[in-house]
């Protein structure tokens, strides 16, 4: 039975329709326990079964639920940290396989789309704009860092009059044209990969929160406890980033929930499209609080640009993001909003991905911050890799440092919305 709960998003109203999965109920035992149906649970439990394992996925909701099914559904390389911030985190060496394997994150996407013939709408091209000197020269020694440090060659510098002439707006200067990123329809992918999954052999059970890890008989395991079951796995990879909460309170303290919104206007007409983003490329700004949209396959405008740090639910989010819009666009004031959706990213203290052990069976992915479409797939990988004794990659990942939020479970909060009125204030000169 489907899980209750609706997102009403843009997404949700298109996407591919999908079997019902059953509540897990009773004992089960499985070589592999799985915990959250994102991207990353998903290709865990893909690459996982592909090589012969029995897995079992547990979803407290339905797959692609949380922010896998919900994001702006632009994929790019790097993490969230910028790489001059990983080389002073963990040093040139492995900053330089982390990028790779972020930039293997794309080339595993456009494989699996086109093995398992995945619907999922996929574009290639994204810009990175600029609104101000500042991030001009930042671009600029950006595209001549990723060059020559780490010999990627599929980005370019576009000034002004390029920009200007593939966006109809005047608020971008210049941008960083990436050839090798894109977009697509994220919750499609998602149940894309599920639906791999199974055929690989895995099993997905939802409307089943995993409750609890609890000591299990056999000496030296863990059983994952849910509210009508029992998993006895040799092996858990927690997959929940956000949503885990009580269920590993290890993990607690090394995230904070931050709630992104996204509108999605009425189709636009063909032409009208075709001059809002001549290149069809997904387009992100480089404020710290940004905006960054895209069009849908039937021309709708995808925008997203309010981030509530507060996670008050008092203002009007819809409002706040249509707002950001008509900055960019103010030509697109007579449009409908016609799909309104937030949800929460999962975000560190240093913005970097924070895998690792909770126990040598126990693996665990979050920390994506907002750059997890494509590292979510490819880290799906690595953990698998790493459950069948190949763990090289994901130890470099792992021993990436990660402080905890200040302020304890009351304080930490409220100490980020001090933190972020410093980068707004920045986005402002």
């Amino acid at each position: 039975m489907r899980a209750a709960s609706q997102i009403d998003s843009y997404y949700e109203a298109s996407s591919r329709p999908t079997p019902a999965r059953p509540e897990l109920r009773g004992t089960v035992e499985c070589d592999v326990c799985v915990v959250g149906a994102g991207i990353a649970g998903c290709s865990t439990a893909l690459h996982l079964a592909e090589r012969g394992y029995s897995v079992v996925v547990l979803e407290e909701h339905r797959v692609g639920w949380g922010a896998s099914g919900r994001s702006g559904g632009q994929a790019l390389p790097g993490v969230a940290a910028d790489l001059a911030k990983l080389r002073r985190l963990i040093g040139p060496s492995a900053t330089r396989l982390v990028w790779d394997v972020s930039v293997e994150g794309l080339r595993l996407m456009r494989e699996l789309i086109a093995s398992h013939h995945i619907d999922c709408e996929w574009v290639a091209g994204h810009m990175l704009t600029a609104l101000k000197p500042r991030h001009e020269r930042e671009l600029l020694g950006e595209v001549e860092e990723l060059r020559s440090r780490y010999a990627y060659d599929s980005v370019r510098y576009m000034p002004c009059e390029e920009v200007r002439s593939l966006i109809e707006s005047k608020r971008y200067s210049a941008a960083l044209y990436d050839s090798n990123a894109g977009h697509l329809h994220p919750l499609n992918y998602t149940l894309g990969l599920a639906a791999a999954a199974e055929r690989a052999g895995a099993r997905i059970f939802e409307s089943t929160r995993a409750v609890s890890l609890a000591s299990a008989a056999q000496a030296g395991r863990v059983s994952v406890r849910t509210a009508a079951g029992m998993v006895h796995p040799r092996f858990t990879v927690l997959c929940g980033n956000a949503y885990l909460g009580a269920t590993a309170p290890a993990l607690e303290s090394k995230i904070l929930g931050v709630s992104t919104y996204i509108v999605a206007t009425e189709p636009l007409a063909e032409e009208r499209a075709r001059r809002l983003i001549a290149n069809n490329a997904a387009i992100s700004d480089m404020n710290w609080v940004l905006d960054y949209f895209r069009l849908s396959a039937d021309r709708r405008l995808l925008f997203g640009g309010r981030v509530n740090y507060s996670d008050l639910a008092s203002f009007d989010a819809p409002g706040a993001t249509r707002r950001r819009m008509l900055r960019v666009f103010p030509q697109l004031a007579d449009l409908r909003i016609e799909y309104s959706w937030g949800g929460y990213v999962d975000i560190t203290v240093n913005r970097a991905p924070h895998f690792g052990r909770l126990a040598p069976d126990i693996y665990f992915l979050q920390g994506f911050s907002g750059q997890g479409l494509a590292l979510a797939g490819i880290a799906g990988k690595l953990v698998a890799d790493a459950v069948a004794g190949t763990a090289e990659r994901f130890d470099v990942f792992a021993a990436i440092p990660h402080g905890s939020f200040p302020g304890g479970a009351l304080l930490r909060r409220p100490a980020l919305v001090l933190a972020m009125l410093y980068y707004r204030l920045k986005d402002m000169l």
